[in-house]
Order: structure tokens, then C-alpha cells, then sequence
């Protein structure tokens, strides 16, 4: 770059960037392992972890950091189904609330979700859902303290992309991200993470008649061990057409 202005011979690539940018939205919708994220980092599927269920009337959550402020447009999830029998889903319910923090530090206590600041019902339509991978996973449901070890193998990635209406983070802030899925027939779980683990453990309560249980935390019901979901809060497209541009002026003005 000379004198404020791109080199001309830069132009061609960043026309190429552009279109490709503006043809990103398909390509993002299932997010890769490698894509940006804005949370403390992506909370990958453990391939021989547990499907926790959360088919309503079950809720689990688990808490994020915010490492970018804006929207919530982007969140993507893993799962699985208990005996690999897929069933049918007739909605989504995501919600986000504020953090609870742990009041007692080494004692009994823990974080939790607090005030809820965004909810929405999803249906089929406005989810995508592909294959993700294979493992022996366990099938687990905290409810009923009922868990089958090497119950299923087969893990589904499930993509919300462009939210209307969302919720808006605040960088360095902590929130958490609420899962129950309804479903026709067949029990949905939200899939557990690998390691590291971020924050808290994960929660879980369930809906009784008029009220919810008190939060508990989700361990491992054979090591008792921490657990926390599988999900990765995103930036929207465009703002990934942006991060992009930028970093091709950037290495354009440094060779100039």
C-alpha cells in the first residue's frame, strides 16, 4: 500500500476473497473443527463420553465465557439418541441466563444459571443436522440415575445459524447456555465434551408440574468425575467476512 491507496495487484485476490465471503454462509453453517468461535474455545464432542438426556421435560446447561460482544447468532451443538433409535423432533428449546457464581469456592456449592435474559423455540426447519462421528457412548439420564455404558455410536452435529432476535453478549462475562429438545418419540442426549474443562460443571433440572427442580450438577455416573456439553458459540457470518479482509490488507501492507 502507497500513499493510502491498495495496490492494484492486490485487487484480484481480494475480489476472489469477497465472493468467497459472500458465499461463506452455507459453507459456515456446519462449523468445523478450526473455525473461529467467541467463547473461551470450542467445547468438542468426546467420541466415547455420555449423551446426557435433556429431552423436555429435562434442561441441561452448561456456562461459557464471552471473548467477543455482539450477538448470539450462531450456536452449534452436539447429540445423540439412546438405542440409536432416531427419533422425531418437534422443537428446540435454547435459552441463555445470566451466571450464578459459585458462592463457597472448595465447599458444596457451585455456579449455576441465574436470571434468564433470552429464550426461543426452534423448530426442524431452522435447524441443520448432519452426521458427525462415531465412539462408544454411554447413554445417561441424571433424573432417574439410569445409565447403559456403550449404548450407541453414531454423534450429530446441530447447527443454528443466523438468529433473529439475539441475544447481545458483553465480553468477559459469563452465561450459560440452556438445552431441552422435544421430541415425538425417541430420547434425545446432549452429548458431554472433552477435555479441558471451562468454568463450572455442567446442570441439569427437570420440569414437574408448576415449577422446576433445583439445579444439580452433571458428573459422571460411574467416576463421579466433572462433565460439561458440547457446543461452540460462533461469530456470524459476516463478521467472519470482515476478520477475513482484514487479515489479507494486513499481510498485502506488510509486503508493500
Amino acid at each position: 500500500m502507497r500513499n493510502g491507496f491498495l495496490a492494484l495487484s492486490a485487487l484480484p485476490s481480494l475480489a476472489v476473497l469477497v465472493v468467497a465471503a459472500l458465499m461463506a454462509g452455507p459453507v459456515l453453517a456446519d462449523w468445523q473443527i478450526g473455525d473461529p468461535c467467541k467463547m473461551h474455545y470450542a467445547q468438542l464432542p468426546d467420541p466415547n463420553g455420555w449423551d446426557v438426556k435433556a429431552k423436555y421435560t429435562k434442561v441441561l446447561a452448561d456456562d461459557w465465557l464471552c471473548t467477543e460482544t455482539g450477538p448470539v447468532e450462531d450456536v452449534h451443538f452436539w447429540g445423540s439418541w439412546y438405542n440409536e433409535v432416531v427419533g422425531d423432533i418437534r422443537w428446540y428449546q435454547i435459552s441463555i441466563h445470566a451466571d450464578i457464581p459459585d458462592p463457597d469456592g472448595p465447599g458444596p456449592e457451585f455456579s449455576k444459571p441465574g436470571e434468564l435474559l433470552w429464550l426461543r423455540i426452534f423448530y426442524p426447519p431452522e435447524v441443520q443436522v448432519r452426521p458427525w462421528g462415531t465412539g462408544q457412548q454411554g447413554w445417561y439420564d441424571p433424573y432417574n440415575q439410569f445409565w447403559v455404558e456403550n449404548n450407541h455410536i453414531n454423534t450429530w452435529q446441530y447447527n443454528i445459524n443466523t438468529i433473529p432476535d439475539p441475544f447481545i453478549q458483553e465480553k468477559g462475562k459469563t452465561y450459560w447456555l440452556d438445552v431441552s429438545v422435544m421430541c415425538s418419540y425417541g430420547d434425545w442426549g446432549w452429548k458431554t465434551s472433552i477435555s479441558p474443562h471451562w468454568g463450572d460443571d455442567a446442570v441439569w433440572s427437570a420440569y414437574i408440574p408448576g415449577e422446576y427442580t433445583p439445579w444439580q450438577e452433571v458428573r459422571d455416573p460411574t467416576t463421579g468425575e466433572s462433565l460439561d456439553m458440547a457446543f461452540v458459540i460462533t461469530p456470524e457470518p459476516g463478521v467472519v467476512v470482515i476478520l477475513a479482509l482484514g487479515s489479507l490488507l494486513l499481510r498485502r501492507r506488510r509486503r508493500a
